[in-house]
């Protein structure tokens, strides 16, 4: 999608800032436009969806983000405005600013070895801290997080194209790791969507997949290798270090990471 310009902006979203400065554009996502948008109010993001899909996904979101904001004390962002405009053809989610970069950012422009351990460190220490956050009963679902997951993989498969193959999904039907204790999870918990600043955790964005699920799917996500991170194992040492120990084997990290991972 285009980037989004001023003149499509709401004027429900406009009314909330008494002068626009400027705008910017960082790098788009998949499902989604983003603009930074600087005001005499400070700087806040921005999002766009458009379509049935994605704008459904965008309101899930917002509303995970107001139950964690109500329920928790995570450094998630909160929602100021949420428009759904033209018969739902496209949404809009203003959130408050989250400053800082990302962790995959953040390593990549640090070569000093002991401050790229520190962030990856603080990287499984959020991740930690998540998972032990109690869920809130609105984000707990009627039925298993995994069924659940396997189901939309299904259909995901069915309708979209995944990387995933018919075959690989007939074998994570299968082939199930053993059950372990479901916790709050983010559901996408990658080194796009930590942000930190001097070294110190800022936040954590991108909530669309949040639930009461399996938290070795976000371990499993967290330590997939990256250019210039999670390529050896000292980094994933690190990460665990931060978590607090390491819960998941070789097979489940495949059966998340490399399995069912391939159809979202």
């Amino acid at each position: 999608m285009p980037p989004i310009h001023i003149d499509e902006i709401p004027i429900e979203i406009k009314e909330f800032f008494n002068k626009i400065i400027s705008i910017s554009f960082p790098r788009q996502g998949y499902t989604s436009n983003l603009a930074i948008i600087e005001s005499d109010q400070g700087f806040f993001a921005l999002k766009r969806t458009k379509g049935k899909l994605f704008n459904s996904m965008l309101k899930k979101e917002v509303s995970i983000l107001n139950t964690l904001n109500n329920k928790t004390e995570l450094p998630v962002p909160k929602v100021k405005k949420f428009i759904e405009k033209y018969n739902n053809s496209e949404s809009w989610a203003l959130l408050n600013f989250i400053e800082g970069e990302t962790i995959r950012m953040a390593l990549f422009n640090e070569y000093r070895s002991e401050k790229r351990q520190e962030i990856i460190f603080s990287f499984g220490e959020i991740l930690s801290e998540i998972h032990s956050t109690p869920c809130p009963d609105e984000l707990v679902m009627k039925q298993p997080w995994l069924d659940q997951m396997l189901f939309e993989a299904e259909y995901n498969s069915n309708n979209y194209s995944v990387d995933g193959t018919k075959e690989l999904l007939e074998r994570i039907k299968v082939k199930k790791p053993k059950e372990y204790k479901q916790t709050l999870i983010h559901g996408d918990f990658t080194i796009d969507n930590v942000m930190i600043s001097n070294g110190v955790i800022t936040g954590v964005i991108d909530w669309g997949s949040g639930a009461y699920g399996d938290p070795r799917y976000d371990v499993s996500l967290a330590i997939r290798p990256k250019p210039n991170a999670f390529e050896n194992e000292i980094d994933k040492q690190i990460f665990f270090e931060g978590y607090g120990g390491r819960i998941i084997d070789e097979d489940e990290y495949e059966y998340f990471a490399n399995g069912l991972y391939e159809f979202f």
